[in-house]
């Protein structure tokens, strides 16, 4: 067995209403003078309401254009460079956030995430997921180092679109099948492989316990328990699971019939954790656990996530393209068994699970 390689959390993390009002005092403490922050549209207009006028730190804005893409990455670090930026602060989605950790990366300069989606991990974790400039995933880069600082106001993640939180709770709602079928394995696991398995468990217990009434109460705009205890199981406890699990608690089959949807133009509309939702459906009749299907299926009609390409408005014409796809050499699928997972199996495997969801 390789050795863990444990990054469990950003250096500095905080949840809670009116976080932001700390933000400039939280940079000086890191001798940061001049700061570039990077949003989108629709990030910044949820993002102004909460944010702070800075006196100390000279704060350059500019929007992120397109994808996570090499490119983009390359073109805000140029920007980063001009300002003589300390640190760069990415305030928005996934993408902008993921843009802004490799900008953080490539120019050595510090990192501070401010999400405005609970859509995902990436605040937490120190990787970008990179796709090309049409839309189709490519790789992910794993950093040498944390977040700096991330920071989250629940108020803004609360005022998105209650769609994004659900797409959020079924990519987390991966981790558990994800981490499991890799750590299960292991009679005497390290312990850094233990805290991962148990906190992919947690993330499980907890959107099963709360993710209903997290969905109401966002729909009603109240800021509850449960919907702060689903933000901080999608942000924290799923960054955790890879922060300690390392490649064993990252991505399995679920994320690699994501990669592979990515080829179909149609797949472009639909959320991330939507479709990493699906994926965990495939990955479960690739293991033949059809009583477990039965169960999540279940849940995901209730909270709304999709059971089937059809929900996903993919035609199933893109089967065969995207089994190929997701089992291209270097896809995690191929953690599920000993031997390569072949594109015949997964192909075989959607078309399983489309008729499966028919009947029920």
């Amino acid at each position: 067995m390789e050795g863990i390689v444990v990054k469990g959390a950003p250096a500095e993390y905080i949840c809670k209403v009116g976080v932001l009002g700390e933000l400039e005092e939280k940079l000086s403490a890191r001798g940061i003078r001049k700061a570039l922050l990077l949003t989108g549209d629709k990030s910044w207009k949820a993002l102004q309401p909460y944010f702070p006028v800075l006196e100390a730190v000279d704060l350059t804005i500019v929007k992120y254009c397109g994808e996570s893409s090499l490119a983009e990455i390359a073109r805000i670090g140029q920007i980063a460079k001009a300002v003589e930026a300390d640190a760069i602060i990415g305030a928005g989605g996934g993408k902008v956030l993921d843009i802004a950790k490799g900008v953080a990366h490539d120019n050595s300069i510090r990192s501070v995430l401010v999400p405005t989606l609970a859509s995902n991990c990436a605040p937490w974790t120190p990787l970008s997921v990179v796709y090309s400039e049409e839309g189709t995933m490519t790789h992910f880069t794993v950093y040498p180092e944390s977040v700096d600082l991330l920071l989250v106001e629940p108020r803004i993640l609360l005022d998105a679109p209650v769609s994004l939180l659900v797409a959020g709770i079924g990519d987390t709602i991966a981790k558990w099948y994800e981490a499991d079928v890799q750590i299960s394995r292991f009679e005497d696991p390290p312990i850094a492989l233990k805290v991962s398995h148990y906190t992919a468990k947690l993330c499980a217990d907890e959107m099963f316990q709360n993710a209903e009434s997290a969905i109401a109460d966002a729909e009603q705009g109240k800021l509850s328990q449960p919907f702060i205890k689903v933000v901080e199981t999608i942000i924290m406890l799923g960054g955790m699971v890879g922060g300690f699990g390392d490649k064993y608690g990252r991505v399995a089959g679920a994320h690699a019939i994501h990669n592979g949807m990515t080829l179909s133009p149609e797949s472009h509309h639909a959320l991330h954790g939507d479709k990493v939702a699906y994926g965990v459906l495939v990955q479960l009749v690739l293991e033949r656990k059809f009583d477990e299907i039965e169960k999540l299926a279940a849940f995901y009609k209730k909270i709304g996530l999709p059971v089937s390409l059809e929900d996903l408005n993919i035609p199933s014409t893109w089967i065969e393209a995207i089994a190929v796809q997701s089992t291209r050499e270097n896809e995690t699928i191929h953690v599920l068994q000993e031997e390569p997972v072949t594109a015949e199996k997964v192909a075989a495997a959607m078309r399983e699970l489309e008729e499966l969801m028919l009947v029920k």
